[in-house]
């Protein structure tokens, strides 16, 4: 495994990190047991940079890594886990309640320090709120020992440079961005020197665009449009006629980027982690990712955005 700095906060992250929102049930039913597996997984496979929120699954994610990580030393992971959005309805940025969200994830993780403390999906939040309100309180948890790094999440590019241009350097350590460096979709690529000019460490999530890029495809709740399900498909089906894992390439083609310091990947199986894990390590085939990227042209950077309307991207078309 690889292992790159995460922007200026000293942690040095594997190139390809777990995503544990799987363990809340998001992407179907898994059992306890199965997910403590799949965490002790990940860290023996030299993963050692963990992401989870209270929202994936109404806490059981949480709830299911800390019953993991309480078998697993301190010191072998760095932990991430975020504030704000509790529920497909309850976004709660305000100062006292991210706050006390620190105290219950502590609690349900069994650890009483997080390495990396995320504002959750920004674009559901006033910029003025997140600038003014949350993030001062991070700092004062930061300040306080709490916590050793801030980081703001979101899928569109626009309200994470608002934020990030209203802020004053070194209040922000990290950003993570999901469904946007992928085989589909490499707009995160565009703004890595914007980052780096901000001293801020990059973290990607959903190498296979939350089940896109996959043979079991989107899940119900996915926001993708029908020229991206049925464009995916595609690629996948080619994939599948040339023997080929499309997982392999999404996840390789994603670990490949210097400027990219990891890549989360989601699963709740223990034999799923450890396939990714030999992905990221095995020599990678350009031709069949450039091959499989000539199927996915029609919809390259034809994401999905979302959040209140001011804080939305300008997205390419879907019917273009």
């Amino acid at each position: 495994m690889n292992y790159r700095p995460l922007g200026q906060t000293g942690l040095n992250l594997s190139a390809l990190s777990y995503g544990a929102s799987p363990l809340g049930g998001v992407f179907g039913d898994v059992d306890h047991a199965t997910g403590i597996r799949t965490v002790h997984a990940a860290i023996d496979g030299g993963i050692n940079f963990i992401d989870v929120s209270p929202y994936y699954g109404d806490t059981k994610a949480e709830t299911v890594l800390g019953l993991a990580l309480r078998e697993i030393k301190r010191n072998r992971f760095i932990l991430a886990t975020k504030v704000g959005q509790y529920s497909q309805a309850e976004f709660d940025f305000s100062a006292a309640r991210v706050t006390r969200s620190l105290d219950e994830s502590c609690a349900r993780l069994g650890v009483d320090y997080i390495d990396i403390l995320q504002c959750h999906d920004i674009e559901f939040a006033e910029v003025d709120q997140i600038v003014d309100e949350t993030l001062p309180a991070l700092v004062k948890l930061r300040d306080a020992g709490r916590i050793g790094h801030i980081g703001i999440t979101g899928l569109p590019f626009k309200v994470l440079q608002a934020v990030l241009d209203r802020t004053d350097p070194g209040v922000v350590d990290t950003i993570l961005s999901f469904c946007r460096y992928e085989l589909n979709d490499t707009a995160l690529a565009d703004f890595l020197p914007y980052f780096a000019s901000k001293k801020i460490g990059v973290i990607n999530a959903s190498p296979t665009g939350m089940g896109l890029l996959t043979p079991r495809g989107v899940p119900g709740w996915h926001q993708a449009t029908p020229l991206m399900i049925e464009t995916a498909q595609k690629a996948v089906a080619f994939c599948a006629q040339e023997g080929v894992d499309i997982v392999k390439l999404a996840v390789q083609f994603c670990v490949a980027h210097p400027g990219i310091t990891t890549t989360l990947v989601g699963t709740s199986k223990p034999a799923n982690i450890e396939a990714n894990i030999r992905y990221a390590e095995e020599p990678i085939d350009h031709d069949m990712i450039n091959r499989v990227r000539e199927i996915l042209a029609p919809i390259n950077n034809h994401n999905f955005t979302r959040g209140l309307p001011a804080n939305r991207d300008a997205l390419i078309p879907s019917s273009a």
